[in-house]
This record gives structure tokens, C-alpha cells and sequence, in this order.
């Protein structure tokens, strides 16, 4: 008897934080055809929120986890979702599975980064072992799996059907008042061509709706990743700039010239003071990203 499907399509889950600068920034994406999958889980914090959410919508089996990396706010959920639904299995990358196993090391790292951010975010714990699946051994043919280093080493992007699942290699994308809102966001240590690099990957999958963890959706791909790629350029370009003209406080001057220079912050106007001081917090960690990135001339190990 064919078991019966609590989904068809997709759903956009926000994933709710007592921050109110938090609104409308962390979302999972829930999709049902032949087996049900969710990508990504939302932080630790929240996790109790999602399953509730999940089991209120019916939705009585998960097939597939897939979480595009391991930042807090990706997947510091995994615990609570894993035991509410035992079925499931988590497609992540190779990289991944240690620190996923023993978070010890994540966590610290994500503190000396995030800070309270963290904090907020929670405290991820251990998953067993023989439920994670390897983005290297993974064999499904509907469900594919796309290396995608950048804004993180272990960046995982999926294609599912004729959707693209990017989680944060194509930037973080929000709607605004009938405009689109674009913002890289780079690491710490930031290494500019491998995150263009993936950006081509991307480009090289047919014309799809694209969807984003941060936050929403875009019904072309190649639109938005070509967006992105000459915002990287423009970044770069801007940053180098300012930072040779100023010499005090330069994070907070590229700031300004970027919101002044950048067409695709133009909707930063439209957000609301919580939601701006957010966005100016992650650009601040994000022009940190470039500026390593260009103090090393852009070469690992530097």
C-alpha cells in the first residue's frame, strides 16, 4: 500500500528568534513529492519551534535532511529533528560528519565569531553517526548534491527536482516592497575565488527557482547568480577602495559606500530599524571577510 504524502511542493518555514532583529531571516524548506525532505534545521534554539510547526502541518515522516553546512543557525536543530522523526536520514558533507558528531569544536568557534549571536542561536549536541550520509557517498539520482565552498569550506548546495537549493552560496535574498534585496555573506576567512568558483558551479545547472536559507525564494537562478557575482566583483572593487583612503574605523566607511554604491542593498531603506541593525551587523562581519581576504592577497594559508 503506497504510503500517503503529507506534502506536494514546497514550504518556506521561518524559524522564529526572541530577537526581533531576527524576523523573517532563518527559514527551512519543507518539500514533498516521491520522499519528503527538509533542508537545513535552524538553531538549537529553536528546534522544539520546528518540530511543532512540522507535526501541525501533518507531516508525519522525513525522508531527507539536507543541510548545505554547519553554521549554528543551519544546523544546531538536528538533535530535536532527528528524534522526532527516526526515519531520517542527513545528506551533508564529508567535512561535516566530525563536527556533527562532537559539536565541541563548532560551538567554540562559533562563540569566538558570533558571540551573544551564538549564544542566541544555542548550544548544538552530537547526532549519531550512522544517520548522517556523506555528500561523497551519496548515490540518489533525484536529489543531487553540489559542492559549493565559499561561505563556508563544507557549503553544500542540492538540487531537487527543478528546484535549486543554495542555502547561503548565492548570498542572502529578501523581498522588500516589490524590490530585491542581495548581501554576500562572507566568512571571517574569505577566500574570494573559491566562493566566484562556486558561483559558476551554480551557474552551469539549468535555469531553476532558486531557493535561499536567508530568506525567501527567486524564480530565476541565473538572474540572481550573476547578481551575485558582479556584487562579489563590486565588493572587492569598493572595499579595496575605501580601505586606501581610510585609515580609521574602515569597516564602518565601507559600510556607508556600499549602501551609497550597491544597487542590490537598495532595499535596505524598505527594512524596518530591527532588521537594519541586523543587516549592518552581518555586513560589519562581512567586510571583515574582504578585508582578510585582501590582506592576504587571496591566498589560502596567508
Amino acid at each position: 500500500m503506497e504510503r500517503k504524502r503529507s506534502l506536494v511542493g514546497e514550504v518556506l518555514i521561518e524559524i522564529e528568534q526572541e530577537d526581533p532583529r531576527f524576523k523573517r531571516f532563518i527559514g527551512v524548506w519543507l518539500c514533498g513529492e516521491q520522499e519528503t525532505v527538509l533542508v537545513d534545521v535552524g538553531p538549537a534554539s529553536s528546534a522544539s519551534a520546528l518540530v511543532q510547526e512540522l507535526k501541525e502541518r501533518g507531516v508525519d515522516r522525513i525522508d531527507y535532511i539536507l543541510l548545505t553546512h554547519i553554521h549554528l543557525d543551519h544546523c544546531g536543530g538536528l538533535p530535536a529533528v532527528m528524534a522526532a522523526y527516526p526515519m531520517a536520514r542527513v545528506i551533508c558533507h564529508q567535512k561535516a560528519v566530525p563536527f556533527l558528531v562532537n559539536p565541541s569544536t563548532l560551538w567554540e568557534g562559533s562563540l569566538k565569531v558570533l558571540g551573544k549571536v551564538a549564544e542566541m542561536y544555542g548550544e548544538p549536541r552530537g547526532v549519531p553517526r550512522e544517520r548522517l550520509i556523506s555528500h561523497t557517498a551519496w548515490q540518489g539520482e533525484r536529489i543531487r548534491v553540489l559542492e559549493t565552498p565559499g561561505h563556508a569550506a563544507h557549503h553544500l548546495s542540492f538540487r531537487y527536482g527543478d528546484r535549486l537549493f543554495v542555502g547561503e552560496a548565492a548570498g542572502t535574498y529578501h523581498r522588500l516592497g516589490g524590490g530585491e534585496y542581495l548581501r554576500p555573506p562572507t566568512p571571517p576567512r574569505f577566500f574570494f575565488d573559491t566562493c566566484v568558483e562556486s558561483v559558476e558551479r551554480l551557474l552551469r545547472e539549468d535555469d531553476l527557482p532558486v531557493f535561499f536559507a536567508h530568506f525567501g525564494r527567486a524564480e530565476s537562478s541565473h538572474r540572481i547568480l550573476r547578481w551575485y557575482r558582479d556584487q562579489l566583483f563590486l565588493w572587492k572593487e569598493v572595499i579595496a577602495r575605501i580601505t586606501s583612503e581610510v585609515s580609521r574605523n574602515p569597516e564602518d566607511a565601507c559600510i556607508e559606500a556600499l549602501l551609497a554604491e550597491d544597487p542590490r542593498l537598495g532595499p535596505f531603506s524598505m527594512m524596518d530599524p530591527e532588521c537594519r541593525a541586523r543587516e549592518r551587523y552581518f555586513m560589519k562581519n562581512s567586510v571583515r571577510g574582504f578585508l582578510g581576504y585582501l590582506e592576504g592577497d587571496g591566498k589560502p594559508g596567508r
